[in-house]
């Protein structure tokens, strides 16, 4: 039978995992998560984290640095001297074999961070295969053109046989070590059909979940779960600095409802160790506003990121090329974080791409300051509003989608809004509403109380 030309092609050709649908991801960076900065002495957190509710572990790269050019006294781990070595750092084999085994057995998926796109100058490929890589108008090994990345040298995927040894190469990590997945560094910088081929392949060995640090639609056809929310964390910054009002992150929200595909998922998050780094901690870019990034990056459509150490409180910028331990201590943003986790996991319509609900906009007669949606399945029903600015303000709730009976999250009060609820809020505020009754069915274990 002849196909129908005219009938639309799938948006997306790969599943997700069932295990990634509610998950919620947790960076490590070994180097500054313990004292030691080995998996052996990560291995000890897990319970921790398990305690946090963070299901899939991001781990930054684990080989072998370069020493040619090096920056720093330990250099940067997305300068890769060998893809199937282990930074001795960190530890041996056996170790991060063990830390894999130790995380699964306590019901946790590991990915890897893959830096696919170039290496450290003294990469063992430069002597075995140096027509692999980008050249220069001089004919000389180049650095990725216009950054400061004078540590590492550009890969050409030109190349078919460089395109197999990645591929082999990342399914050896998944076969061998049994990692579940990657995070793909600067993944527009590799050509689309190279990561459709390698998930393709990866997914004969096991489900997998891919993370790009990128944004990109195409990315998610056939190769990625999840692509990096840059936009949504840079317009979130401009307004809790006054450089945008609300209405900048709503062109955000129709941007990714409409340019993205319903089952993508987008990584939220307020820090990651790019943005400790060289831009500042959450405190930094934040400040007020923080509280209520953070409800917004679990809420939202997407999946929310915790970089190590947010759950301690972390207002230090972590070095990137020397030893800086993170300094754990019990600290109340421990606390709401395993609050909102654990609503998340348990409340379906937060769920991700296609699992989870769509976010609909509830309009006010204060769309200036207040940003105001539903997401509701046929079992939960998730009320939102946040106040992004510095202004006690008030707004006339319109449109017949938020009346009904809900639970305060924070407070755990029942709460009634009806037709016309006007609202008020503190500046920086949020205000996070589970529904009771109104036809909708909500088990209350799926629902934690203050």
């Amino acid at each position: 039978m002849k196909p129908d030309a005219y009938a639309p092609a799938p948006e997306t050709r790969i599943e997700h995992p069932e295990w990634s649908v509610n998950a919620t991801i947790y960076q490590i960076n070994t180097r500054q998560f313990t004292p030691e900065g080995t998996f052996r002495a990560a291995t000890e957190h897990l319970p921790r984290l398990k305690d946090l509710g963070v299901t899939i572990l991001w781990l930054m790269p684990i080989h072998p640095i370069g020493v040619e050019n090096r920056k720093g006294g330990l250099g940067s781990p997305y300068a890769v001297r060998d893809y199937y070595g282990v930074n001795e750092e960190f530890g041996t084999l056996e170790d991060l074999k063990a830390f894999v085994d130790a995380a699964h057995e306590q019901g946790f998926k590991v990915i890897l961070d893959w830096v696919a796109n170039h290496t450290a100058w003294d990469n063992v490929l430069v002597t075995e295969h140096p027509e692999w890589y980008a050249r220069d108008y001089k004919g000389d090994f180049s650095p990725t053109p216009w950054w400061d990345w004078d540590d590492i040298i550009d890969l050409d995927y030109s190349s078919r046989d460089l395109r197999e040894y990645m591929t082999r190469a990342m399914r050896y990590w998944v076969e061998d070590v049994d990692v579940d997945g990657f995070r793909c560094d600067v993944a527009g910088f590799v050509p689309t059909d190279f990561w459709d081929q390698v998930r393709a392949e990866l997914d004969t060995v096991k489900p997998v979940f891919m993370l790009a640090e990128w944004e990109a639609r195409d990315l998610h056809e056939a190769a990625f779960d999840m692509t990096y929310a840059w936009s949504w964390n840079d317009t979130l910054h401009k307004i809790a600095h006054g450089k945008a009002g609300v209405d900048a992150l709503r062109v955000y929200y129709a941007w990714d409802a409409k340019a993205y595909q319903r089952d993508s998922i987008r990584m939220l998050f307020v820090s990651n160790h790019d943005k400790n780094a060289w831009e500042g901690t959450e405190y930094e870019q934040f400040g007020p506003a923080l509280d209520a990034a953070i409800v917004l990056s679990v809420v939202s459509k997407g999946m929310p990121l915790v970089h190590n150490g947010q759950e301690a409180g972390l207002d230090k910028r972590l070095k990137f090329f020397d030893k800086d331990p993170i300094e754990w201590q019990a600290h109340p943003m421990g606390d709401f974080y395993r609050r909102l986790i654990d609503l998340r996991t348990r409340t379906t319509a937060l769920w991700s791409g296609k699992h989870g609900a769509p976010m609909v906009n509830v309009p006010s007669t204060d769309n200036d300051s207040l940003l105001v949606f539903v997401r509701q399945d046929e079992a939960t029903k998730v009320f939102a509003a946040f106040n992004l600015t510095p202004e006690t303000v008030s707004g006339t709730l319109q449109e017949s989608l938020f009346p009904g009976r809900y639970t305060d999250f924070t407070t755990g009060e029942t709460v009634t809004l009806d037709d016309g609820h006007e609202l008020t809020m503190e500046p920086w505020s949020y205000l996070l509403l589970l529904a009771e009754g109104d036809g909708v069915e909500v088990d209350p274990e799926l629902h934690p109380m203050a």
